[in-house]
């Protein structure tokens, strides 16, 4: 009787597919790769047309003996690593390492671990697809040539351990640019005006807000301008001008992609991108459900696809018909516009069987897994139903020359939102209105409600928002948004606070000299357009060594103008009036992971250090001495007094040695602005050079 082997990625999956197979199969795993570039090297040969030099991994040498041991007793081989770039790559090593003939091999790939797919994946088995492969090694080797010939150059020049990235330099840079914006942000003031009227036969008031005139919305800037309105508005006759009744609807969320199924679950959840991923790792390879065994609950967790297979789009639609009724179900399969860049080999993250809820799931699953696997299937059945429905009401109130408006709106079909609600979505109107508001109505005012408010400065980066701008972007891939924000905050880049990323100052150190020495390894369009060109390798229409061979050369020209024009601006140990308390000596600036610090140049003889207080040359405002730099835990910058901590003065901004002619408070300094750090003062000016 024929004898098989079908050589999967990960010992989790093992056992789930040996039971879907029977006594025919045997299946094991190569844990991930078991060929990559050495360590130790650049591994690219960089004379020879840029030919790699794989070697097996370290610790994988028994792995592939016994898949060699098992491929000979075997009839036919199976390769059944991962549905992507990776996973194909996976089985052309294998193919190779193990020796294996064309005769003897076949690829298969299922987007689920569940017993029809891994069936109908032996039915349509083929070739390791060579094109696939080539983008993989094109990413691979690209990768390597800028890890490894740039991050010699931080080491050099700032200090060993830190690491440049084709992906992670440019993910490191928008969060520079937006901590940018942020510093140089200048609130602006503004005013709202909100009306409450009573009318006439009715308990409850009517809150309406200010819009403008007839002709135009307006924004009320200042408190001159707010007086100037109420002066027109305090006397005024009140009238109902228009009221008008519609409908709007609100569409039905389309599945997840590895994208936004990491920015939802850290909005809902609060699960970093890292998280995320291991826990659909977890779904997707199986878990040990009662009274079924180990099965896969999701599928394949990477894709930037949100296409469904017809067969789990009508299993869907008929599940929401029998739990929800007809009237629930959507009209049209929910289709998005795919974001560029996407690669549609498997389908939208979602439930193996949705028949399978969460509920049923709970005891099986730990409390991650199910809080995880219930947003992947609510969020899933939402898409087969059909969109929420809200009767709406808008009321013009006149005032003068001006208009109040007023907006309120009700569910009359709850469409999707009865099984899934977005983490972030908008409050729904709650001004609730009179029953018998129309033109008659007889308006008199109860009261004015004016509120000062300043404009905010853009947000902080979140893991989700940062992903989400990524995509955007085109700048990476589902497979490297969890690792990038995972790098850059392991080498002390960039900080976590609250959810917010934040700039370290090594991160702007190391952001400042991708910028000057490797602009185009940090350049958001190049990188994108990088990805373009990986996607057109994976298509068969661009030769692959083709972009290694163009980027190169440029790349090699750079790192050595680099060592040579960064030796003036190398960080050397500063030398301070900080006299060492174990041996007398004078104690000088080092750099660590988390910026400066004072260490004894005695070293190792004397392994004294201390926190470096770097002055601004900045009296503290509320007790005068030294304002100093400081760092929070986690190596977020700010300015703090030297006294801390029986002086508690802090700022985020750099404070400024002037006082503001105003209010006499302190100043700070935000761009090329000098401003008041009392918003309700609003005094600023253009500093001077």
């Amino acid at each position: 009787m024929a004898h098989y082997l079908v050589i999967v990625e990960s010992p989790a999956k093992v056992k789930t597919i040996k039971k879907f197979l029977g006594k025919n199969y045997t299946v094991a795993a190569s844990n991930g790769h078991v060929r990559d570039l050495p360590k130790s090297q650049l591994g690219i040969d960089v004379e020879h047309d840029y030919e790699p030099k794989y070697i097996t991994i370290r610790g994988k040498g028994d792995i592939l003996a016994n898949l060699r041991k098992e491929a000979k007793k075997a009839d036919k081989v199976y390769l059944a690593t991962d549905p992507d770039r990776e996973g194909e790559a996976i089985s052309w090593h294998l193919a190779t390492a193990l020796k294996l003939d064309d005769k003897k091999m076949r690829r298969i790939s299922f987007n689920e671990i569940t017993k029809k797919a891994v069936k109908d994946s032996l039915k349509q088995a083929r070739e390791i697809d060579m094109d696939l492969v080539d983008a993989q090694q094109a990413r691979r080797i690209l990768d390597r040539v800028v890890g490894y010939r740039i991050s010699p150059v931080l080491w050099a020049k700032v200090k060993r351990g830190l690491s440049a990235g084709r992906v992670q330099s440019v993910a490191l840079r928008i969060i520079a640019d937006r901590e940018e914006e942020i510093d140089a942000f200048i609130p602006e003031e503004y005013w709202t005006l909100d009306a409450v009227f009573k009318v006439k036969g009715e308990k409850r008031p009517l809150t309406a807000k200010f819009y403008g005139t007839d002709q135009k919305k307006m924004t009320i800037h200042s408190k001159e301008e707010l007086d100037e309105i109420l002066k027109e508005v305090e006397n005024a006759n009140y009238q109902v001008t228009d009221v008008k009744k519609g409908e709007r609807t609100k569409k039905a969320p389309v599945p997840f992609t590895t994208s936004t199924l990491q920015q939802e679950a850290s909005k809902a959840l609060n699960f970093s991108t890292q998280k995320t991923m291991r826990i659909a790792q977890q779904l997707y390879e199986g878990v040990d459900v009662k009274g079924s065994g180990t099965i896969g609950v999701i599928t394949y967790l990477r894709t930037d696809s949100t296409r469904i297979s017809d067969e789990a789009d009508a299993q869907a639609r008929a599940y929401v018909a029998e739990e929800y009724g007809e009237e629930f179900v959507a009209g049209a399969p929910a289709v998005k516009k795919d974001t560029k860049n996407v690669q549609d080999a498997h389908e939208a993250i979602r439930p193996t069987d949705i028949t399978r809820t969460p509920a049923m799931l709970k005891d099986s699953l730990s409390r991650d897994q199910f809080r995880l696997y219930q947003l992947i299937w609510k969020r899933f059945t939402a898409s087969r139903m059909k969109p929420a429905v809200y009767e709406t009401t808008s009321v013009k109130i006149s005032a003068g020359k001006y208009l109040f408006t007023v907006a309120a709106s009700r569910v009359k079909f709850e469409g999707f939102r009865s099984v899934y609600k977005e983490a972030d979505e908008e409050k729904e109107e709650n001004n609730v209105l009179v029953k018998g508001l129309d033109q008659s109505a007889v308006l008199t005012k109860e009261e004015f409600d004016p509120k000062q408010h300043f404009t905010q400065p853009p947000a902080h980066y979140t893991e989700a928002s940062l992903v989400k701008t990524l995509e955007e972007l085109g700048i990476g891939r589902p497979s490297t948004y969890a690792p990038t924000i995972s790098t850059i905050i392991a080498r002390h880049y960039v900080t976590k606070e609250a959810r917010n990323l934040y700039m370290t100052e090594i991160g702007e150190v190391v952001n400042h000299i991708m910028k000057q020495s490797f602009p185009s390894i940090v350049d958001v369009n190049f990188t994108a357009n990088m990805e373009g060109l990986l996607d057109m390798v994976a298509e068969g229409k661009v030769e692959w060594k083709e972009i290694i061979r163009n980027f190169y050369p440029d790349l090699d020209e750079a790192v050595q103008i680099a060592e040579k024009e960064l030796e003036s601006v190398k960080i050397e140990d500063e030398v301070t009036d900080v006299v060492c308390e174990e041996c007398g000596r004078n104690m000088v600036i080092k750099y660590g992971p988390h910026g400066k610090f004072l260490a004894c140049p005695g070293f190792p003889e004397c392994r004294n250090t201390k926190p470096y207080l770097e002055k601004i040359g900045v009296a503290c405002p509320n007790c005068g001495k030294d304002v100093v730099i400081r760092k929070t835990k986690k190596g977020r910058k700010y300015y703090g007094c030297e006294n801390n901590p029986e002086c508690e003065f802090m700022s985020w901004q750099k404070p400024s040695a002037e006082k503001c002619p105003k209010c006499g408070g302190y100043m700070l300094c935000k761009g090329n602005k000098i401003v008041c750090a009392n918003a309700e003062c609003g005094y600023q000016k253009t500093a001077e050079n």
